[in-house]
């Protein structure tokens, strides 16, 4: 499994500290998209997706229109992207 990370900048005129189910549902219907994880910071500025994709494969097709669906996502949101970083899942577990 690989990762995509992308990391934000918030502030007080960011509109809301969720992308909204249409982006969700934009990112899950990429092809290989195993899942996707929003975490905002409690006491920071900052906001961080994680985005899951079954092979690299898949997670390199997507750049294109995942590279789209965040600055479109970012622009309605008023975050600024600050990094996109793509990793290989090593580990991977969770409990009930």
């Amino acid at each position: 499994m690989f990762a995509r990370v992308s990391t934000y900048k918030t502030g007080p005129e960011t509109v809301s500290d969720t992308p909204s189910e249409d982006i969700v549902r934009r990112v899950l219907q990429l092809s290989g998209c195993k899942g996707i994880y929003y975490l905002n910071g409690k006491e920071s500025d900052k906001a961080i997706s994680i985005t899951l994709w079954d092979t690299e494969e898949a997670m390199t097709a997507s750049r294109q229109e995942a590279n789209k669906i965040r600055k479109e996502n970012s622009e309605a949101e008023k975050t600024q992207i600050v990094e996109v970083e793509e990793f290989e899942v090593t580990v991977s577990s969770l409990s009930d």
